[in-house]
């Protein structure tokens, strides 16, 4: 069986931990957290229960070992998710420890949700190792992540952490460019500002907002996406533009066409 290291516990490790356990991988989990064993059985419990309900099949489960070090949970992985708190030194301190003992062809991917690969990798011993694979929670059921790579990772790398992505149920979005917070979180930080907006100025309430989301617009972008949606929807991307952002200035709606492809 394939095996994957998982460096630092909590919520989002213990969620990739689950998921890789439950596709089939082996899994060497470090955290020296001392409830991280608790979270990662709590996380765990629930992935058993829920996986199976969107799965039809899913293959003998993976051998978890909880491992005192790093070098000893990193030893022999092909894959290494890193998801120790979000603080720079800290991530970086870590990445140089494992890549002490891992293999120099493992990947070694970070869950961060705001620090740059480039951020990372420097000072590394081999910054071409290591990328962003952003997930979202719960990892264990929902499948796309954010694979960020810097510029000196190889092709080749990005296309094996693609590749191994998928093999445990993930829907893997490349990157073009490294930017701070990725894609997924700009787009929610968009929402979240106009959202607090709307709520300061008593236009509505969080109960109607969230209403707004879960039985509308959320449904419909959860089967079409953002730009789908607006091209099935019987008009150009010119002409809903304008009526769905009526309150832009000129000069932002041109941008927003030329953004568009115009």
């Amino acid at each position: 069986m394939p095996t994957a290291a998982v460096i630092g516990g909590g919520v989002i490790g213990s969620a990739w931990a689950s998921r890789f356990l439950l596709n089939g991988w082996d899994v060497r989990f470090h955290d020296p957290a001392p409830n991280s064993e608790l979270v990662l059985n709590n996380v765990l419990d629930k992935a058993r229960r829920w996986v199976p309900e969107v799965y039809d099949r899913l293959p003998p489960e993976g051998t978890l070992t909880l491992c005192d070090s790093i070098a000893d949970a990193v030893t022999g992985a092909e894959w290494i998710q890193e998801s120790t708190p979000e603080r720079l030194e800290i991530k970086q301190a870590v990445l140089a420890e494992i890549q002490e003992s891992c293999a120099a062809e493992a990947i070694v991917a970070s869950s961060t949700s705001g620090f740059m690969p480039s951020e990372l990798q420097a000072g590394s011993a081999r910054p071409e190792q290591i990328l962003v694979a952003h997930p979202y929670n719960p990892v264990y059921l929902l499948p796309i992540v954010e694979v960020v790579p810097s510029a000196v990772v190889p092709e080749e790398t990005v296309q094996r952490a693609e590749a191994l992505l998928t093999d445990i149920g993930m829907k893997p979005i490349t990157l073009r460019t490294e930017v701070p917070a990725h894609v997924g979180d700009r787009l929610l930080e968009a929402v979240w500002r106009e959202a607090l907006w709307l709520i300061k100025d008593g236009v509505a309430t969080t109960e109607q907002i969230d209403d707004l989301m879960t039985h509308g617009f959320g449904l419909r972008w959860a089967q079409k996406g953002l730009f789908e949606t607006y091209r099935t929807a019987g008009r150009g991307r010119h002409e809903a533009l304008p009526r769905t952002v009526w309150s832009l200035p000129a000069v932002a709606l041109d941008q927003a066409h030329r953004r568009a492809g115009s």
